[in-house]
């Protein structure tokens, strides 16, 4: 077991106009690309 630092993300919608179905798989994509930054650079 080793002891890492840890982020913590939140977001904040209107469930009006986004469903949480989305807001989820945004926030993967966020986590996505801060664990492997060169998903950001393949982007460029």
């Amino acid at each position: 077991v080793v002891i890492r630092p840890m982020m913590y993300i939140a977001l904040t919608y209107d469930h009006r106009l986004i469903d949480g179905r989305e807001a989820v798989m945004f926030l993967r994509k966020i986590k996505d690309a801060v664990e492997d930054p060169r998903i950001i650079l393949a982007g460029l």
